[in-house]
């Protein structure tokens, strides 16, 4: 972990970077009068991708299909 003060993170910000892309540094912590007061570290993707991850495992449903799924998801609540 390397650690910088203000003014050389603003004159070294590519080097800084540089260290974390290559895996030479975990972290960078950026400190004010020695407290560390921020943390650059390398950006990861996220594995998992939400939007599309059931597309194609359930078939498309109409508007009469729906509105009656409704009917009965308010029947299983309601008691209606």
């Amino acid at each position: 972990m390397t650690k910088v003060n203000m003014l050389e993170a603003k004159t070294s910000l590519t080097k800084l970077v540089k260290l974390l892309e290559k895996k030479e540094e975990d972290e960078v912590l950026i400190c004010r009068n020695g407290e560390p007061v921020a943390r650059i570290v390398k950006y990861e993707k996220p594995k998992n991708k939400r939007i599309g991850v059931a597309k194609g495992k359930h078939k498309p449903l109409d508007l009469d299909a729906f509105n009656a799924m409704n009917e009965e998801i308010e029947r299983e609540f309601y008691g209606v």
